[in-house]
C-alpha cells in the first residue's frame, strides 16, 4: 500500500473521510505536577498507545500574567506526556505582528498541527486561515478567530457562563442573607476584548433575572495595579457595598489590596474569576473577603495539545460515537466555594 504523508492525511481529514488510526481518549483523568514554577494539569490516559510521530507548533501571548503563564506551562507539560510528539513553542508576545511572524515560522517548518491562543483573534485570523489552507489543522485556544475557516477545532472557556454563574452565586448569597436593594460592584478585565464583554453580559443578565443590577462597574485591564486603582475609586464613591465580582484572580491581588487598605473586608463578600491557587487557599481558610471564584481554568491548554495530537495523527476522540474530533469544545465555569474547594485545588494555577 502507498504510504500517505502526514500532510496528505491532514488534507484527507479536512475533506471528511474516515479518520485513520485508533481513537484515543482525551481525558480519562487529570494528573498534577507541582513545582516551584507552579502547578500544571495534564490529560492522562494509560491505555492510549503512542501514535505516529508528529510535530505540534504552539503560539500564545506573553506569560506576563499568572493565567497566561499557566497556559504555556500546561501546554508544554501535556506535550511531554506523548513520546511521539515533538513540541515547538514560539516565544510568547503581546505584539500582534510578532505573533503573526511566529506562526508563519511554524507554518514554514511544516508542523503537523498548530495550537494558537491569539493575542487578538481578529488580527491572527488571516495567518491561521493560511495554515488551514496549507493542510495544517489549527486548534484555536480560547480567544476565538474571526472566521471558522481559521481553525479546525476551538476549545476555550465559557465567558458568558462565567459571568452568569458569578451572578447566580451572588444573587443566591444575597437572598440567603436577606439583603434587599443590594449594591453590587463589578471589576472587569479589558473592555475591548469580546471575552470581557461576554463575562459582563452574563453577569448582568443573571442578576437581572433575579431582579438585581450592577451598581458600579470599572475595567481594570487584567492587571493588579489597575485593579487596585479602580477599586479604590469605587470604594470612595460607594459608602456601602454588599457584593463584588472581580473577573480575574490575578487582577484581584490589587482589588483585595484596595479593600484591605480601606478597612472594609468585613463589609461585603467578593467573588473572583479564573481559579488561582492563591484564591482557593483563601476560600478554604475562610479568613478573607473573597468567598468564591468562578473557574476559567488554564488546563484547557492541556486539552488543546491532546486535540492537536489527535488531529495530526488522524484519530478521533474516544468515548464519542462520531469518528471525528468535535469542531468546538467549551469548558465549564464551576463556582468554587468553601464547600467544594478541595475538589478543585488540583487545577488551581500559580
Amino acid at each position: 500500500m502507498t504510504q500517505l504523508s502526514p500532510r496528505l492525511l491532514n488534507r484527507r481529514f479536512f475533506l471528511g473521510s474516515a479518520a485513520a488510526g485508533a481513537t484515543a481518549a482525551l481525558a480519562a483523568c487529570t494528573g498534577n505536577d507541582s513545582s516551584s514554577s507552579g502547578t500544571t494539569t495534564t490529560v492522562t490516559n494509560a491505555s492510549a498507545a503512542p501514535g505516529r510521530p508528529v510535530t505540534i507548533g504552539f503560539s500564545a501571548p506573553a506569560a506576563d500574567h499568572g493565567w497566561m503563564g499557566a497556559i504555556s506551562k500546561n501546554a508544554t507539560a501535556q506535550a511531554d506526556q506523548f513520546p511521539e510528539v515533538t513540541f515547538e513553542a514560539t516565544e510568547g508576545t503581546n505584539d500582534v505582528q510578532q505573533q503573526i511572524s511566529a506562526v508563519r515560522t511554524l507554518i514554514d517548518r511544516d508542523v503537523d498541527a498548530l495550537v494558537i491562543l491569539p493575542f487578538d483573534g481578529n488580527a491572527l485570523t488571516e495567518i491561521a486561515t493560511e495554515a488551514m489552507s496549507a493542510g495544517i489543522p489549527v486548534v484555536n485556544l480560547d480567544r476565538v478567530f474571526a472566521s471558522p475557516l481559521a481553525y479546525r477545532t476551538w476549545i476555550g472557556g465559557d465567558n458568558y457562563g462565567m459571568g452568569a454563574n458569578a451572578g447566580r452565586y451572588i444573587a443566591d448569597t444575597l437572598r440567603s442573607r436577606n439583603v434587599s436593594n443590594p449594591v453590587i460592584v463589578e471589576i472587569a478585565g479589558i473592555d475591548s476584548l469580546e471575552l470581557t464583554q461576554e463575562r459582563s453580559r452574563g453577569f448582568r443578565e443573571a442578576l437581572e433575572a433575579q431582579g438585581l443590577r450592577v451598581t458600579a462597574r470599572q475595567a481594570a485591564d487584567f492587571t493588579a495595579a489597575t485593579g487596585q486603582e479602580v477599586t479604590a475609586q469605587i470604594l470612595q464613591a460607594e459608602g456601602q457595598i454588599d457584593a463584588l465580582w472581580n473577573h480575574d484572580d490575578d487582577q484581584g491581588i490589587g482589588v483585595e489590596a484596595a479593600i484591605r487598605q480601606a478597612g472594609r473586608e468585613e463589609e461585603f463578600f467578593m467573588v473572583g474569576g479564573a481559579g488561582s491557587r492563591r484564591v482557593m487557599d483563601q476560600i478554604k481558610s475562610d479568613n478573607a473577603v473573597i468567598k468564591a471564584t468562578v473557574l476559567y481554568s488554564p488546563s484547557m491548554a492541556s486539552s488543546a495539545i491532546s486535540l492537536a495530537r489527535l488531529l495530526a495523527q488522524g484519530s478521533g476522540l474516544g468515548g464519542l460515537a462520531e469518528h471525528e474530533v468535535p469542531a468546538s469544545i467549551t469548558t465549564y465555569s464551576a463556582v468554587v466555594t468553601r464547600d467544594n474547594v478541595d475538589d478543585y485545588l488540583a487545577v488551581g494555577f500559580e
